[in-house]
């Protein structure tokens, strides 16, 4: 017997023990089994992800062995709408149905100029008054590369500096700004983050001296890093385990920039079109960018990158960067009702309002069980991190421990220890004594020893033990992280209350399923409450 996912409509909120027909089965392994002997082992996805799909609607996928499942990867957020959206398919039918040419290279074109429209209607209005559109090779590794040519040409200075934990892409110049690089030609400069802080602070201090940290590295004519080209940051790091940059930080890092003619680059690339409860990013922040870095989700499911940017950089020659499919006609159509239905249909401020109120779901779940550390995100970019499971009598942010867990400025949540504790592990708290720091309004701070507890260690085996689960469950996820220990969910901006319910509800009883038997046992009649009173 196996389960097959089944429910009204796409909400699949139930499941039903069914048997699957063999001749889908052995259909559905055979494929498997002549992908992995043929194709490269540099596969991911279809590792952890063992389906083939075949059909595929809005949140919902389902498997050429007939299971259905709820699509939380979304093409690692390329889907904003979903799979198939109508209005997508409509665009699409449209051009193939108009006789228009299908590949034009860099030529004008009806489809290319609507997509432009939308677009700069779309941008910080700071940049769309005075901005200029590079197409790209159709990839966000490409526009990267393009945006690091185009300051390197416009300066006329070379080195980058980025940041810890990025991920900008996968060709040679987009991985030496990644938190993966091995020939390191970047700079790298603090993410701020809370849960694991670099400094061992957190919060709007930790924001601080990473801010602080870059000023200097500017600033001190012996750091060894001369002035760059260009910066480039991720408004929310995704693949680095999705931590929100602060909105103060965000604008700090925009005036360090523009006081020093640095062009700042924002990588919209996972970020854009809505995901995070604005239309792009930066706007959370109010800040311009210089730059910025857009695909995925621009192309409404089909490939397509492009490079904006302040007209005064454009001081290319013809040529200068260039891409044979960089005029993808259906991509454009696509991307242009992709947008237009997020902006018409108040998509980003749903993703606001339903990811507030799946965020706070999670971290009540991360309350009842110990192996969730952290819970953050921003709109319906969210990520739970997974830790080793705290022993009986640890004292991290359970019920009679004296911790709690709260939010922090950009939409995460920290688990705070008890009173007490040893300088160890504790990062700059912890080596330099008291710290005395300023926030950006001014108000002072101190940081004594012991007073920021240090996470407890990543666990790569639990996120992994979750996704599996999750997938049993009918749930499609994606890890993440530093050490690929963040289970991410990026469900399609679409998706309905009743939806988010099923996808917390699988994720729940995964994490459950995989849990401390002592966190199972207390965990569950609080999640069966939660439930039945239908918290959406």
């Amino acid at each position: 017997m196996a389960v097959t996912e089944t429910a009204p409509g796409e909400a699949m909120a139930g499941h039903t023990a069914v048997e699957e027909p063999s001749a889908a089965r052995s259909a559905h392994e055979g494929i498997l089994r002549r992908q992995s002997a043929r194709e490269s082992a540099a596969r991911t996805y279809a590792r952890a992800l063992p389906i083939v799909p075949v059909r595929a609607r809005g949140l919902t996928i389902e498997g050429a062995d007939g299971r259905r499942y709820l699509d939380c990867l979304s093409g690692a957020g390329t889907l904003a709408l979903g799979h198939n959206h109508p209005v997508v398919l409509e665009a699409i039918r449209k051009v193939l149905d108009s006789g228009a040419p299908l590949h034009v290279l860099d030529l004008a074109t009806p489809v290319k100029d609507a997509f432009i429209t939308e677009l700069f209607r779309t941008l910080p209005p700071g940049l769309a008054d005075h901005a200029r559109v590079q197409f790209c090779g159709p990839a966000g590794t490409d526009a990267v590369e393009a945006a690091f040519k185009l300051v390197r040409a416009a300066t006329g200075r070379n080195g980058m500096l980025a940041f810890a934990g990025a991920y900008h892409g996968m060709t040679s110049g987009a991985l030496e700004a990644s938190g993966d690089a091995f020939d390191v030609r970047v700079a790298r400069l603090p993410y701020p983050q809370d849960y694991r802080c670099p400094f061992g602070v957190g919060g709007p201090h930790g924001a601080e001296l990473a801010a602080r940290w870059t000023e200097s590295v500017l600033d001190d004519p012996k750091s060894g890093v001369p002035l760059p080209a260009g910066l480039i940051l991720e408004p929310v790091q995704g693949e680095g385990g999705v931590l929100p940059a602060p909105d103060a930080w965000m604008r700090r890092m925009r005036q360090i920039t523009a006081d020093r003619s640095i062009p700042l680059i924002a990588d919209e690339v996972q970020t854009g079109v809505g995901r995070t409860g604005a239309f792009w990013a930066v706007e959370h922040s109010g800040i311009t960018p210089d730059v910025m870095v857009l695909s995925k989700a621009i192309g409404g499911s089909l490939p397509l990158a492009v490079v904006v940017y302040r007209d005064e950089l454009d001081v290319w020659e013809p040529g200068a960067h260039a891409g044979t499919f960089r005029g993808n006609q259906l991509a454009m159509a696509a991307g242009t009702a992709t947008m237009s239905y997020v902006r018409e249909n108040g998509l980003t401020e749903r993703a606001a309002t339903l990811g507030a109120r799946m965020l706070d779901q999670l971290r009540g779940l991360s309350r009842e069980f110990s192996a969730i550390g952290d819970v953050r995100g921003r709109g319906l970019m969210i990520g739970v991190e997974m830790v080793e499971e705290e022993g009986e009598g640890e004292g991290w942010g359970v019920a009679g421990s004296g911790g709690s867990v709260g939010p922090d400025e950009a939409g995460g949540s920290r688990r705070s220890g008890g009173s007490g504790g040893s300088d160890e592990g504790h990062g700059a708290a912890g080596l330099l004594g008291s710290v005395g720091l300023s926030s950006a309004d001014g108000a002072g701070a101190v940081v004594t020893p012991g007073s920021v507890p240090s996470p407890r260690p990543a666990s790569p085996e639990l996120a992994v033990a979750v996704q599996r689960e999750c997938l049993r469950r009918g749930l499609i996820v994606e890890l993440g992280g530093r050490h690929a220990s963040v289970v991410r969910l990026l469900p399609p901006l679409t998706i309905t209350d009743e939806q988010a319910t099923a996808v917390l509800d699988r994720l729940a009883d995964a994490v459950a399923a995989v849990a401390h038997g002592q966190d199972r046992g207390a965990g569950r009649p609080q999640q069966r409450r939660r439930r039945s009173e239908g918290a959406g």
